[in-house]
């Protein structure tokens, strides 16, 4: 047995670290719930007994929400402090200690942090990227940036399109729709066109819609060749996107805020589903995404995620159905080492662990608290 192999069967969970951070974006997010130019994460460090530390974040959206999702993080850690660090067994732990007060909503999200660390720390142990541990390979994944072209001033995003193409050389992108008019929405897909050039056009409608009015506006958008159409209701309606599914020829998207892998089987059940994402913070961290990619294998859906990128590339290597990378930068401010897009594509380091470390300097000088 090798002094690595030691580590990776020996090493335990020792502490548990959660900080709170707002980063300025680049371009502010303009959607249906409001406006940010801030945007907070929770930075989680879990310190192992042989000494290695393993990184993971959290995007809540919110953020009056990170006291309470800190505070989650810090007592379900009690449950695996002195144990082996087995991300899936901590992960099946996690689970059980939650049951009895539900499983989703802020207990998903803590048990996910604490599982996105605990498998970057279980990498660095073994001296392999996350991709290799998991049977994968360092490589390229295709990716479509989506770090702008929100609900915003129509004017503007001609030129925004311009500079997402030119960011990396994207041949995809992502724009937001939901307007309150159709010619709305057709005068942004032009502007985009106009800017942009010929590019594979992702729309997300952010649940804008009520089902009615997603019927006759998905109808009236089926002639623009848009790649998918995301999220037009809310997330949780099944029937509605099972209907919907029958009734416009744009494939739907929709997964972002499945929480679980139960949850994409509900809608594969239903077939509502042509295109489904996950997003690592509330699907349930690397554990979670990979019951998922599973479920999504043995349906033959294709998988992208949502957010996350760092961690999500080397997951997209290993899933059978993976399709696109969704690319933003929201977290670079305070990483070591963010990655770059080159040629449409992130590609995966041949480096231990996931690639997730800070900042330290950015990371205090952008504290909550």
């Amino acid at each position: 047995m090798t002094a690595a192999e030691v580590v990776v069967e020996s090493a335990t969970l020792r502490a548990v670290r959660a900080r709170p951070v707002l980063v300025p974006l680049r371009r502010p997010v303009i959607a249906g719930i409001g406006r940010f130019d801030e945007w907070p994460l929770v930075l989680v460090d879990v310190e192992t007994s042989a000494g290695v530390v393993g990184s993971g974040y959290l995007a809540p959206y919110r953020a009056a929400a990170m006291p309470a999702i800190v505070a989650e993080i810090d007592d379900l850690a009690a449950v695996w402090r002195g144990k082996v660090i087995a991300p899936l067994d901590a992960f099946g732990a996690f689970g059980d200690a939650l049951n009895l007060v539900g499983i989703a909503g802020v207990s998903m999200i803590a048990r996910a942090a604490l599982d996105m660390a605990l498998w970057d720390a279980h990498a660095k142990a073994a001296g392999l990227p996350l991709v290799r541990l998991l049977g994968g390979t360092p490589g390229p994944v295709r990716a479509y940036n989506s770090n702008g072209l929100w609900r915003h001033e129509i004017s503007t995003l001609a030129e925004e399109a311009a500079q997402l193409r030119g960011e990396g050389g994207f041949t995809a992108m992502k724009l937001r729709l939901g307007h309150p008019s159709l010619r709305h929405d057709l005068d942004a897909i032009k502007a985009v066109r106009d800017g942009a050039g010929e590019v594979d056009l992702m729309v997300d409608f952010n649940q804008a819609l009520g089902y009615g009015d997603a019927i006759r506006r998905c109808h009236e958008l089926d002639e623009q060749g848009l790649y998918w159409f995301e999220e037009p209701i809310r997330y949780d309606n099944v029937e509605g996107y099972s209907r919907l599914a029958q009734q416009v020829r744009t494939p739907l998207q929709l997964g972002e805020n499945y929480y679980g892998a139960r949850d994409l089987f509900t809608f594969l059940r239903a077939g509502a589903v042509p295109y489904a994402m996950a997003d690592l913070m509330r699907i349930g961290g690397v554990s979670g995404w990979l019951r998922t990619a599973g479920l999504a294998a043995a349906a033959g859906t294709q998988l992208s995620n949502h957010l996350y990128p760092e961690i999500s590339a080397h997951l997209m290597r290993v899933t059978p159905t993976a399709h696109w990378l969704e690319w933003v930068d929201w977290a670079a401010p305070i990483l070591a080492e963010p990655l770059r897009p080159v040629d449409g594509c992130l590609t995966v380091r041949d480096a231990p662990g996931t690639g997730v470390a800070w900042g330290e300097t950015a990371v205090r000088k952008y504290a909550v608290g």
